[in-house]
């Protein structure tokens, strides 16, 4: 299994032209190059909250055009990939095996999250994709552990995806491009890093990502955390320190991404 936590940058901008997000596209064009080719893509997504882990289930999910006020263009992106019905029930049963409530959604489709970044990745869209959800308490703890009950799938060839953004603050983007200084957010990217990236124990960085909202900032680029619990679920997942393989400029702000393999 390979693990990768990124940002998947703002709606459909990155497939149009966005010149803020060219880092974002030129880092995610670059990736499979650095992994292994996946067999299966697993991706948590931010943009999809249940009350209980939620897996799609589908054997050809729709895509959800979840952003609005876009050119016609953004809606009429295609990004056909299959989905994987055994996986996703495989996935339910490690879920229901845990302390986490899972279910199976046969109707849902894939949201922006999820074909924006993989549509950067592997455009021939070839390999099966199956979805999963947040949880809708935003509960951090719970997150960490919704990626350990996924752990017995760690000697298959398959890529988790943790698609979220690791600055989120909608009003502080840059929405013209340009890159400003931001000590606010560099405190927190730095906090993020060390701890995804550092020596910490695993039982002292889950420690830190359970109280995250100590961290320098916090707040200030991540009023709602949503974006920032994909990678709980990853460092939760890969029980043992990453690598930093992104840390650049997206709508203006410092964003990270890490790589655990």
């Amino acid at each position: 299994m390979q693990i990768v936590f990124f940002s998947h940058g703002g709606g459909p901008l990155p497939i149009l032209g966005d010149p803020g997000h060219q880092a974002m596209v030129d880092f995610l064009g670059n990736l499979p190059a650095r992994l292994a080719r996946p067999e299966a893509i697993l991706v948590i997504s931010a943009h999809w909250e249940e009350r209980v882990a939620t897996v799609t289930g589908a054997s050809r999910p729709p895509l959800v055009y979840d952003y609005y006020g876009f050119p016609a263009e953004a809606y009429e992106i295609e990004y056909p990939a299959s989905g994987s019905p055994d996986l996703a029930r495989r996935i339910l049963s490690l879920i229901e095996g845990s302390s986490v409530d899972g279910r199976l959604d046969v109707e849902r489709g894939f949201d922006h999250g999820v074909f924006i970044p993989l549509k950067l990745m592997y455009p021939d869209a070839d390999i099966p994709v199956v979805q999963l959800s947040l949880l809708r308490d935003l509960d951090a703890g719970r997150h960490i552990e919704l990626g350990k009950a996924l752990q017995r799938l760690r000697s298959e060839n398959i890529l988790v995806a943790g698609s979220g953004f690791s600055f989120h603050n909608m009003r502080a983007f840059s929405w013209g491009g340009a890159n400003s200084p931001d000590p606010r957010n560099d405190a927190f990217q730095d906090w993020l890093v060390e701890v995804c990236t550092g020596d910490d124990t695993q039982a002292e960085r889950e420690h830190l990502l359970l109280n995250w909202e100590r961290a320098p900032s916090a707040r200030y680029c991540h009023p709602r955390e949503e974006h920032l619990l994909p990678l709980h679920a990853c460092v939760g997942l890969a029980q043992g320190p990453g690598k930093l393989v992104f840390d650049d400029y997206i709508l203006g702000k410092r964003a990270i991404g890490v790589l655990w393999q």
